[in-house]
């Protein structure tokens, strides 16, 4: 029997503050002179690093599927070994565990395997009295907890407090402290939660402010009775070389082999028990950092790729090509490899559009829903992992997907509900495997077995060599237009302006305005007349300088945590995000969102990245004349994402039925321009409508008289009655002339994008008829400058402008002898 004190810190449901107060605790009690141990419920990497940080010692993991139940106090004991106290944090609500298995893995279910007390964490700041009744639930719901005392978190007064303590009283359950809001404690996250200890330079800093808090207003005596009244443990500690198949002493002489275990701020996701598996396999273990380091470590005979970000820091990994060339070159030359979740990433030609080692055949990007959950796994056939039949418990926990399955798989994934199929997962070889799932290997010490024994085995490590990757594809120019393609002399059909002639009332209307040129432009006539003109109030329309001053507002309006632009469209929104620094050197980058043309370049909602905060959407889109419903896009709407509809051609549908400018929705901004309908491009004449709060964050950014008085002029004339008429009309008659042009083109057997809604049309062609149509006399407009329609082996995409019959037909007779 063994003497270990011991608490663990739960909360009811997840954000109560588990993660904040646990932490504390483990550094307040560090600093009272207490050596603590830090644990964590669950297959969770980050919080551990945490735990580390505040303690001083390496944070450990408790988990029944990872691990087994039998194992927990043995892998407590092991872990705690030499401190005086043991601080275990939970995972999610106490009584959460895995879905329909009644709890297993929950807070609970730990805490009563290793009979410890629970101190449960509240977050007091939506409610008083019922949080007596919340923990009252919470004492009673399962005969095998013990709650201890309960930390009060979010109190926003004292009077507040006072209220909770007293209703708190009727339970009999003590009170251990209360903490106010302080936002200074918390710790920035993203998207799988909080950014690891290791990649934030303030990290000690903030921990001696929370100690010094937590010890301030938390009865840590009172919270080390209670660990101290736990009972003796019957059970020893876990030992890695007796968990081991074979013991040290039957090792085989010789040198130890070297196992490169990668490190750093872009893996820092590994378990503490795997490195002492590998030691007491008889491996040396060295840390490289694949940010900094240019080759393996000397004499590497094994290499552990394991979790991290590598998403976030693409760029960086991908500019260290000395490192990816000899990681390359290791694993080609049958370096026993083990690569989990990050490491698969880091060996696939790419992430996020950087170049990786380029080992296995696969790109990876962001997907739009998170991965994550317990598995069972099946090796589907003999490899570095084990032999065929090998069954796993692991988790997987990622937003990446790659975008090709790989053969053979490393795990074949026990499908989830009734008649599911396994799913394949990674790739497997003798001396790799590559995979998203994660497993503790102290559930499976037979795995650091057999890596160390196939390391034993390795072929000497090759020299580092000078790789040359391939050159990835040419970055869009984003800022290529399509009167960059037209000149004198060519019939224009690369430029989206109509080619009508302006009404005379607003040749007249401009004539009338340059009577105003001497004093200062004033646009609020123009907001009034565009306010009516859309049934709006005048606090939800901005003129502005044209659309491309409207996606500079945009862009720079708020600070986006994930700015994603809907592509292929306009490029100017992703060109005025990057200038505004969205370009992933020093924060968030742009995330590009790929329509395919198999689908019709049609939207859907769910490939979406849940987190995006701003999306950009063109409709009728440039270049795809896609015209998207309307409900489609208001279902992109979410509390705390804005939404902006580039509807620059809209005016060219007949009856606008999919505008979205009379919708007034929270986060909803639709933008608009007077240039191509009415032929002004160089007067720069635009305006947003939507959402009065975004709206007012936009004019913040907007410089002083932007809109000429000109420009305030049209927007008045092109508002009203008479003009709404013509600009109908004038939709009715593009519409005619589009089917004329698509008929012609499909005729000559070409692929036309479409249905086609815009003043112009996407046509997929045999490379190299755009420049045979230049020569003829013909401009029409590039489409490898818009993100996701690069050439395809022998064809290639153009954009061409609706005109009218007669100019069409002549392009027509040009193309056909292009052909």
């Amino acid at each position: 029997m063994l003497t270990l004190p011991r608490v663990v810190i739960a909360a009811p449901a997840s954000g109560h503050g588990k993660t904040t107060v646990a932490t504390g605790l483990m550094a307040a009690l560090r600093r009272a002179g207490h050596r603590v141990s830090g644990h964590k419920v669950g297959p969770d990497y980050i919080d551990p690093g945490y735990h580390a940080l505040a303690t001083g010692r390496p944070g450990r993991n408790l988990d029944p599927h990872l691990q087994s139940p039998e194992l927990l106090t043995p892998l407590l004991l092991h872990g705690a070994a030499g401190a005086d106290v043991a601080v275990v944090e939970g995972v999610m609500g106490l009584y959460d565990g895995m879905l329909g298995a009644d709890g297993f893995a929950s807070t609970a279910h730990v805490a009563a395997e290793l009979t410890a007390p629970v101190i449960l964490v509240v977050d007091v700041s939506h409610a008083s009295r019922s949080i007596a009744a919340v923990v009252h639930g919470m004492a009673g719901f399962d005969g095998g907890t013990r709650l201890a005392g309960v930390i009060l978190n979010k109190a926003g007064s004292q009077r507040h407090a006072d209220e909770v303590i007293s209703a708190l009283d009727h339970t009999g359950i003590p009170v251990l402290g209360v903490l106010h809001r302080d936002d200074g404690i918390s710790a920035p996250s993203r998207h799988l939660g909080l950014v690891p200890a290791a990649e934030r330079a303030d990290a000690a800093a903030r921990l001696d402010r929370l100690a010094a808090l937590i010890a301030e207003r938390v009865d840590l005596p009172a919270v080390v009775r209670i660990a101290r009244a736990a009972p003796p443990l019957a059970a020893e500690p876990w030992d890695p070389a007796a968990a081991l198949p074979t013991a040290p002493a039957a090792l085989p002489p010789g040198p130890r082999p070297v196992i490169a275990v990668a490190g750093g701020r872009a893996f820092t996701f590994r378990y503490t028990e795997t490195d002492e598996l590998l030691r007491a396999a008889g491996c040396d273990v060295t840390v490289f950092d694949p940010l900094r380091d240019e080759r393996l470590p000397p004499g590497t005979a094994g290499i552990y790729l394991g979790g991290g970000f590598p998403e976030v820091h693409a760029a960086e990994l991908s500019a260290n090509t000395p490192l990816l060339g000899h990681v390359r070159a290791a694993v080609g030359a049958g370096i026993p490899t083990v690569a989990e979740c990050a490491g698969l990433l880091y060996l696939c030609r790419e992430v996020e559009g950087a170049p990786m080692a380029g080992a296995l055949d696969a790109a990876a990007a962001m997907a739009p829903r998170l991965t994550l959950g317990y598995r069972t796994a099946v090796a589907s056939a003999d490899g570095l992992a084990g032999p065929a039949g090998t069954r796993v418990t692991g988790h997987e926990f990622h937003r990446t997907a790659l975008d090709s399955a790989l053969e053979p798989p490393a795990w074949l994934l026990a499908g989830s509900g009734p008649g599911a199929r396994p799913r394949p997962d990674g790739w497997s070889s003798a001396t790799l495997h590559a995979s998203y799932l994660h497993t503790h290997w102290a559930g499976y010490p037979v795995l650091a077995h057999r890596f160390a024994d196939a390391a034993r085995r390795a072929p000497a490590l090759p020299d580092a060599v000078l790789w040359s990757r391939p050159a990835p594809p040419p970055e869009p120019d984003l800022h290529h237009h399509g009167d960059r393609e037209s000149a004198e002399g060519l019939a224009d059909f690369a430029v989206n302006v109509s080619r009508l002639a302006r009404p005379a009332w607003l040749d007249a209307a401009l004539r009338a305005s340059f009577d105003g040129l001497g004093g200062y432009p004033d646009p609020a006539g123009a907001r009034e007349a565009l306010a009516a003109r859309h049934g709006r109030g005048t606090d939800e329309v901005l003129p502005t300088a044209g659309g491309a001053e409207a996606f500079t507002l945009l862009a720079r309006a708020r600070h986006w945590h994930r700015p994603v632009v809907v592509h292929p469209q306009f490029t100017e929104p992703e060109a005025a995000l990057r200038a505004a620094g969205y370009d992933g050197t020093a924060g968030p980058a742009v995330h590009r969102m790929l329509l395919r043309p198999d689908d019709g370049f049609r939207l859907d909602p769910a490939d979406v990245p849940a987190d995006a905060d701003l999306v950009v959407v063109g409709n009728p889109t440039n270049p795809t004349s896609v015209l998207h419903p309307s409900a489609t896009l208001r279902s992109l709407l979410r509390p705390g994402r804005v939404v902006a509809v580039d509807e620059a051609f809209m005016d060219a549908v007949p009856g606008e039925h999919e505008s979205l400018t009379r919708t007034a929705l929270p986060g909803l901004v639709v933008l608009r321009s007077l240039t191509k309908t009415w032929a002004i491009p160089g007067l720069r004449a635009g305006y947003a409508v939507g959402d009065a709060a975004v709206l007012a964050d936009l004019a913040a950014q907007q410089p002083p008289w932007s809109v000429s008085g000109p420009a305030a002029a049209a927007m008045i004339a092109c508002s009203g009655d008479e003009a709404v008429a013509e600009s109908d009309h004038r939709a009715h008659t593009i519409a005619a002339d589009r089917d004329v042009l698509v008929d012609g083109l499909r005729t000559l057997g070409l692929h036309v994008a479409g249905p086609a809604r815009g003043p112009f049309v996407l046509v997929r062609c045999r490379t190299g008829t755009r420049t045979m149509l230049r020569a003829n006399g013909f401009a029409v407009r590039r489409g490898d400058t818009f993100p996701g329609l690069a050439p395809d082996g022998d064809t290639e995409w153009v954009r061409v402008a609706v005109r009218d019959r007669a100019s069409t037909g002549a392009l027509l007779t040009a193309w056909a002898e292009a052909l």
